[in-house]
C-alpha cells in the first residue's frame, strides 16, 4: 500500500483529469435562428465585397499587361476591351470621394512593416539633420489632432482625421521641449524596431524619466510620431499592458503557441497588445457578445454561455483599449459573425459602443483598424428596464453630469443616425433613471445567461 502522502497524491491527479462535460443548450436552434440570418447576411456582403475586390484587382492586371499581343489587331482589340473595363472598373471601385469629405482630404495611416516604419523614421532623420547642418534649428510637420481637425464621416460610419498640419519647431521657446521629446522617442523607437521586440508605454517612459517627466508625455508623442510615419501605432511595436479578454469558441496561433480559448478557465485568455502577432484565427461561432463589464463577462464565462450557444465572448473592462478594440475589428474582418453588444443602461455604456463602432477622437488617424460597424445594441437598453419588470430599487437615478452627457450624445452623428438608438436615449434622459448590467441579478444570480440573453438573442431583439 502506498504511503498516505501519495495516495493523496494520486487521488488528486485523478480528480484533476476529470472534465466536465459542456453540451449545446436544448433549444440552440430556435434560440439561434435569427442570430443565423444575421451572421448569414454579413457573410453575404462580405463575399459580394471580397468579389468586387477580386474583379477590381483582375481588371488592374489586364490594364497592366500590354506585352502579350502578337499583333497590332490584337492589341487595339484589347485596348477597346480595357478602355471599357476601366469605365466599369471606375463605377464599381470602392473610393472616399471629396463629396463624402466635403472638399477636405483626410489623414489615414496603413499597416506597414519593421522595416518600412524604420526608413520613414530615418527619412524624418535625415531631413532634420540637414536642417541641422544648414545651421536652420530643425522643425517637423506633424498632422494636427485636435478636436477641430477631427470629422465624423456618415458614409464611413467613423470618426477621421482632417488634413491640417501644425510645424514643432526647436527653435520655438515654447516647443523645444516638445521637440526634444519627439526626436528622443523616435531614437527609442528606430532601436525596438531594429531588434524586432515590442515594449510597454511605461518601458518607454522610464528610459528618460527626466526627460519626460510624465508619462503623458513620451505617450502623446507616439500618436504623433504614427500619423508622421503613416502608420498604425501598433506598428511601432510599443503597447499598453494586458486589459481585454476573450473566452468561447474560437482559437488562434499567438508568436507560434497554439491558444484555444474554451480552455482557458472561467477567467479566458488576455487579448495580447501585439494583435500582429495573431494568426490561424479559428471559430465556430454563431455570434461574438461584446460585454462592457467584466462582472457580467465573468457570469458568461462561468456558465459557459459560450457552449451553450455557441459564441465568443469578449470585454475591455470598461473604456476599451486599443488591443481590445483591434482584436475585435480583425476577428469580425476574417470571421464575418455579428456583434451583439451589452452594456450598461446609462450614457456611458452607449459611448462604449460609440467607441467600438465609430472610434474615438484620440486614435481618428487609425479609426480604420480600430473600428467594428454595425454592432448591435442587444441590452441592457432603457425599455428592457419596463420590458423586464426590473424592480424600482435597481434602477439608479442619473445625476446631473449624467443628463448632461445624455443630451449631448443625442446631438452627436454617430447617434443620430440610428432612430432607435435616439429612442432609447430619450427614454434614459426623459424617466431620468440608468441601470447597470448587474441589476438583472435581482431574478437570480444567473437570470442573465439562462433567461435574458436567450430570450433576447431568439426574438432578434437588437438595434
Amino acid at each position: 500500500m502506498p504511503p498516505k502522502g501519495k495516495r493523496q497524491l494520486e487521488g488528486s491527479a485523478a480528480s484533476a483529469t476529470k472534465k466536465r462535460v459542456f453540451k449545446v443548450a436544448d433549444d440552440v436552434d430556435e434560440v439561434l435562428a435569427k442570430c443565423r440570418q444575421l451572421r448569414e447576411q454579413i457573410r453575404q456582403k462580405a463575399k459580394k465585397q471580397q468579389d468586387r475586390n477580386k474583379r477590381i484587382a483582375d481588371i488592374d492586371h489586364l490594364c497592366d499587361d500590354s506585352s502579350s499581343f502578337d499583333s497590332d489587331e490584337e492589341y487595339k482589340e484589347s485596348d477597346k476591351k480595357v478602355k471599357k473595363e476601366k469605365k466599369e472598373k471606375a463605377k464599381s471601385k470602392p473610393k472616399i470621394s471629396l463629396d463624402i469629405l466635403k472638399g477636405k482630404s483626410i489623414v489615414e495611416v496603413s499597416e506597414m512593416s519593421s522595416t518600412e516604419v524604420v526608413e520613414a523614421i530615418e527619412a524624418i532623420a535625415i531631413r532634420i539633420a540637414n536642417q541641422v547642418l544648414m545651421k536652420k534649428g530643425f522643425s517637423m510637420e506633424i498632422p494636427s489632432r485636435s478636436s477641430s481637425n477631427q470629422v465624423y464621416i456618415p458614409q464611413l460610419d467613423r470618426i477621421v482625421l482632417g488634413d491640417k498640419k501644425g510645424t514643432r519647431s526647436f527653435l520655438n521657446v515654447k516647443e523645444a521641449r516638445k521637440s526634444a521629446i519627439t526626436t528622443r522617442v523616435m531614437q527609442l523607437l528606430h532601436t525596438v524596431l531594429l531588434k524586432k521586440i515590442h515594449i510597454t508605454k511605461r518601458d518607454l517612459f522610464y528610459t528618460d524619466v527626466k526627460l519626460f517627466v510624465d508619462q503623458s508625455e513620451s505617450d502623446g508623442v507616439l500618436d504623433d510620431i504614427a500619423t508622421m510615419v503613416g502608420c498604425t501605432r501598433s506598428n511601432l511595436h510599443v503597447v499598453a499592458s494586458d486589459k481585454g479578454l476573450v473566452v468561447g469558441r474560437i482559437s488562434f496561433i499567438e508568436d507560434g503557441d497554439y491558444i484555444d480559448c474554451t480552455k482557458m478557465g472561467v477567467g479566458g485568455k488576455a487579448i495580447p497588445p501585439y494583435i500582429d502577432k495573431i494568426t490561424d484565427i479559428r471559430s465556430d461561432a454563431e455570434f461574438v457578445l461584446l460585454v462592457e463589464k467584466e462582472a457580467a463577462y465573468m457570469r458568461m464565462a462561468e456558465d459557459r454561455f459560450y457552449h451553450k450557444y455557441p459564441c465568443i465572448v469578449i470585454t475591455a473592462k470598461g473604456q476599451p483599449d486599443v488591443a481590445t478594440r483591434m482584436f475585435l475589428s480583425r476577428l469580425t474582418n476574417e470571421l464575418h459573425l455579428p456583434v451583439l453588444g451589452l452594456v450598461d443602461s446609462d450614457p456611458y455604456g452607449l459611448k462604449i459602443l460609440s467607441v467600438y463602432m465609430s472610434g474615438s477622437k484620440n486614435m481618428s488617424y487609425d479609426s480604420a483598424s480600430l473600428t467594428t460597424p454595425d454592432i448591435k445594441w442587444i441590452g441592457l437598453r432603457p425599455s428592457d428596464l419596463n420590458k423586464y419588470a426590473l424592480p424600482d430599487q435597481c434602477r439608479l437615478d442619473m445625476t446631473e453630469n449624467d443628463i448632461k452627457t445624455g443630451k449631448e450624445l443625442l446631438k452627436e452623428d454617430f447617434i443620430t443616425k440610428n432612430k432607435e438608438w435616439m429612442k432609447e436615449l430619450q427614454i434614459m434622459v426623459d424617466t431620468k433613471k440608468k441601470a447597470e448590467i448587474q441589476a438583472l441579478s435581482s431574478f437570480g444570480f444567473q437570470y442573465i445567461t439562462e433567461t435574458y440573453l436567450p430570450r433576447k438573442i431568439k426574438e432578434g431583439d437588437w438595434i
